[in-house]
Order: structure tokens, then C-alpha cells, then sequence
């Protein structure tokens, strides 16, 4: 499936006053995608926490900015990253995204006469087993990516990191995100993200429920598949519903063998 090519919008100013920010670990299969679509920003900023693959030496022959540092979590990283912008515009995409043509040029076109206290949501259009998902709830998916940095910031939040920001307007482009190379790679990735929301929601004082863990994934399934219509998606929208019903089922199961552990050691 190919990718858009980014337009020079404006002969004249092929580069924009912008500072585009990425966070980075072994992202070398995807990074090359990322960064030719904001060629045309004036400063690009990767943020690698360590990477083992060819991931540093690619950015750096496409001429970003290459800041190596330690991992400190989603907000934290991207927090500290934004701090190498050498713009007070900054956009902030992942190495597995990449910005159409279409967002580049509404970018251009209204960077002139954006609020500098507004941060700006694009919808992101995702690409899962060979198709763009546009149904089950991952579409338009908003996320909070152009902000001025003298008036807004990412949050240190472990996981869920936001942008915080006086006010918040949505453009109209999409953001291509490529989100998973396939169920193997979701799979994983749901473990790894619901070990991290079970202990934030230990760390906040929730409690396990039955009642949750027994009806939550199956009102997940259907929410998925038939109220958001992601039967419409085809095979890849009931993978979608099932792993996403999967994903809760270990978020409440994981955050019941923490309470369970604790509860143990408190007794030795």
C-alpha cells in the first residue's frame, strides 16, 4: 500500500517555521516513511531512547536533529523531546504516522493565523491488514498533535499522554497511521498497554469488580463491531472487536493479580 508524497506547497518557501517531533526505539521500519513526509519542516527533532537497530543512523542521513536520552514514559519522552523544538509551533507525530500532502498543506495554509493558546487535533486515519479502518471507533480517532510550546505541553502521564492546552480546535486532514504490521504485533502491543493501564488504575485507587471484568470485554465487542459499525470493515474489523474485547479482559484480569499480590505480601 503506498503512502502519499508530500508537495512542495510554496516553491518559493519549500520549508516551513515549524518544528516537527518524534519519539524513536527501533522504529527503522518505519522511520524513513515518517520523515520523508515532513520534509518540508524547517526542524525536525527524533528523540531515541536507545535504540539497537538502524533507527539513529536513518535519521540522522535525512538530516534530522538526533537526540538520544533515557525512556520516562510516553508524557515524560515526548515531553522532554519538545524541549530540542527550535520553533514554538511544534507538530508532533509517532515514527509508525505519516502526514499527508493534504495535512501539510492545511498546515501551510493556516499556520500564518493560528491561536498560539489553541492546540490543534487531526483526525488519524489508520491502515490495518492491508486496509484503511475507517469504522469501529478507530476513525477520525482525534489526537492533539500542533501546538505552540510557549502556551501548551504534554502532560507526564505513563500512558494516555496529552497535550495540555488552554482550548482545543480540530484541522481536517487526516494523519496516516500505520498502526500494527499485523495481529501478532497487536497482540503484543495489547499486553504491553493493558499491564500499563492496570497499574495506573491501581496507582489511582481503583478496585477490581467482577461485574467489570465479566461484562466489560463483551460491551467492548459490541460497541466495536455493531455500534460502530466495524462489521462493515470486514475480517479486519471483528479482529479489531475481538482484540480490543481481549485487551480489557487482561486490563481487569492484571489489575486483579496486583490486588492479589499485594494483599499476599501484606500478609508475609
Amino acid at each position: 500500500m503506498k503512502g502519499c508524497d508530500i508537495k512542495i506547497v510554496n516553491k518559493d518557501n519549500p520549508k516551513f517555521p515549524i518544528s516537527v517531533v518524534l519519539i524513536s526505539l527501533n522504529e527503522q521500519a518505519n522511520i524513513v516513511r515518517a520523515l520523508k513526509s515532513v520534509s518540508w519542516a524547517q526542524d525536525v527533532v527524533v528523540y531515541d531512547s536507545g535504540s539497537s537497530d538502524l533507527t539513529v543512523d536513518i535519521a540522522k542521513k535525512m538530516g534530522a536533529n538526533v537526540v538520544q536520552g533515557a525512556w520516562l514514559g510516553f508524557g515524560k519522552t515526548k515531553k522532554a523531546a519538545t524541549e530540542h523544538a527550535q520553533y514554538d509551533w511544534v507538530l508532533s507525530i509517532d515514527c509508525d504516522e505519516e502526514v499527508t500532502k493534504e495535512l501539510a498543506q492545511e498546515i501551510y495554509d493556516k499556520l500564518p493565523n493560528l491561536n498560539p493558546e489553541v492546540a490543534y487535533r487531526v483526525p488519524r486515519l489508520s491502515c490495518y491488514l492491508n486496509r484503511w479502518i475507517r469504522r469501529g471507533g478507530w476513525y477520525p480517532d482525534h489526537q492533539i498533535r500542533l501546538f505552540n510550546k510557549k502556551h501548551s505541553g504534554w502532560n507526564e502521564a505513563s500512558i494516555h499522554e496529552k497535550v495540555e492546552a488552554k482550548d482545543y480546535q480540530n484541522l481536517a486532514s487526516n494523519l496516516n497511521h500505520y498502526v500494527f504490521k499485523n495481529i501478532e504485533h497487536q497482540i503484543q502491543t495489547n499486553n504491553r498497554y493493558s499491564t500499563l493501564q492496570a497499574e495506573k488504575m491501581h496507582s489511582d485507587g481503583k478496585s477490581f469488580l467482577w461485574f467489570h471484568f465479566f461484562t466489560k470485554p463483551g460491551v467492548k465487542f459490541f460497541e466495536n463491531y455493531f455500534w460502530k459499525l466495524g462489521f462493515l470493515d470486514g475480517w479486519a474489523g471483528y479482529v479489531i472487536a475481538a482484540n480490543s474485547a481481549h485487551s480489557v479482559f487482561l486490563k481487569w484480569a492484571k489489575l486483579r493479580e496486583i490486588q492479589l499480590r499485594q494483599s499476599i505480601d501484606g500478609k508475609i
